[in-house]
């Protein structure tokens, strides 16, 4: 069975730097192959797009991201990294993964197979 697991939220300052992880284990696709979705979720708010990476290596990001985040993959540890810059109280929410095997435009429409528990991030000073 697949386990989608995230980590690495915490409070945060304005301006300040967070690197959430995405842990994938379980499936027999290799880890390669899946293309990886970030979302979040900030309360009273629906659940909004922030970046995908394919499984060929290609990123996009939200325009609410872009410039200010970067996505990398460590496939010998079926993780993919989010790395979020410069951030903003309005980045504050939770951070969800979703993940699919066969698919990138569906984990960037948050339609993939699998989603973790999310990791909460907080940005206040």
């Amino acid at each position: 069975q697949v386990q989608v697991v995230e980590s690495g939220g915490g409070l945060v300052q304005p301006g300040g730097s967070l690197r959430l992880s995405c842990v994938v284990s379980g499936s027999r696709i290799l880890f390669k192959d899946y293309s990886i979705g970030w979302h979040r979720q900030a309360p009273g708010k629906q659940r909004e797009y922030v970046a995908a990476m394919s499984s060929g290596g290609p990123t996009k990001f939200a325009d609410a991201v872009n410039g200010r985040s970067t996505i990398s993959r460590d496939n010998a540890k079926n993780t993919v990294y989010l790395q979020m810059n410069r951030l903003k109280p309005e980045d504050t929410a939770a951070y969800y993964c979703n993940v699919d095997g066969s698919s990138y435009s569906q984990v960037i429409l948050g339609k993939g197979a699998y989603w973790g528990q999310g990791t909460r991030v907080t940005v206040s000073s």
